[in-house]
């Protein structure tokens, strides 16, 4: 950082369209709230990005991950970022594996060939820790928004309510989005997906949480393989194919989630905050 003018590097990666500002604070004061977060964010006037990075030392991983969405809600956690960060990390150190510490835990990254995968943790399906507003079925809950009904509700670090139709492609996404992210049923908010199974492969689309409609989220991929695992559509292991690209996810039997997917470096600069 330049202490005069307050300028930081950052890097532009995206996996599968799912695209992020990364910057690295590990050497420098680099303070973030916000309103520096939606800023940042913002396509127009700012660098543009679904969710902002904050690489910062931690005593116990490689890094500290800090997530920010696009309207500068924090998160704990995001699957395509923890990708895109491990790159970076497994390119810088030329380790055979780096931990990466968020607000939702620790999470490991290798390389697969030219890909990167994560842990993402555990799949948490218990009611209060999702959380709902209430008791409920956790693999259809008596919930009904429009054209939605009876999610799958899961927990990868973020809440999501995961919705099966006969059409993924068909549902209009930015038109119930935002009115299940909201809804009091979901007191912290969750991340929407919509998806379709044929021959075992997931179609889905997300609206995230904090940034609206992406072109990936692998949290929601993650959670979309526990949710059709649990009603019996999968057999734990399932390609995703999302609006950016197909990740490949495993619920392992240890009840952690795997997701092996690509990254991509889109361009580097300068910032002034």
């Amino acid at each position: 950082m330049n202490a005069k003018t307050n300028i930081h590097p950052f890097v532009k990666m995206h996996g599968l369209g799912n695209d992020f500002i990364i910057l690295d604070a590990r050497g420098s004061g680099l303070e973030m709230d916000a309103a520096r977060a939606r800023i940042l964010a913002n396509r127009q006037r700012g660098v543009g990005c679904d969710q902002l990075i904050v690489m910062r030392a931690s005593d116990t991983s490689d890094i500290f991950m800090e997530i920010w969405n696009a309207d500068g809600s924090r998160v704990g956690a995001c699957g395509n970022a923890t990708r895109c960060v491990g790159r970076l990390l497994l390119d810088e150190s030329g380790a055979s594996s780096v931990s990466i510490q968020t607000d939702a835990g620790t999470l490991g990254a290798v390389a697969a060939g030219s890909d990167i995968s994560v842990n993402m943790g555990p799949a948490v399906t218990n009611w209060q820790d999702i959380p709902l507003a209430h008791e409920a079925d956790t693999i259809a809950a008596d919930y009904t928004k429009g054209p939605l009904s009876a999610p799958g509700c899961v927990n990868m670090g973020n809440p999501h309510a995961v919705f099966f139709v006969d059409d993924a492609d068909a549902i209009d996404l930015e038109r119930w989005g935002g009115e299940v992210e909201t809804d009091p049923f979901f007191p912290e908010r969750t991340n929407v997906s919509v998806v379709s199974i044929s021959d075992g492969v997931i179609r889905q689309r997300v609206w995230e949480r904090g940034a609206g409609i992406t072109q990936a989220c692998g949290s929601a991929a993650c959670a979309s393989v526990v949710a059709a695992t649990r009603r019996g559509l999968v057999d734990r292991k399932a390609t995703v194919r999302l609006d950016g690209g197909d990740l490949s996810v495993e619920w392992l039997a240890d009840g952690s989630v795997q997701m092996t997917g690509p990254t991509s470096f889109v361009f580097s600069g300068e910032v002034a905050l």
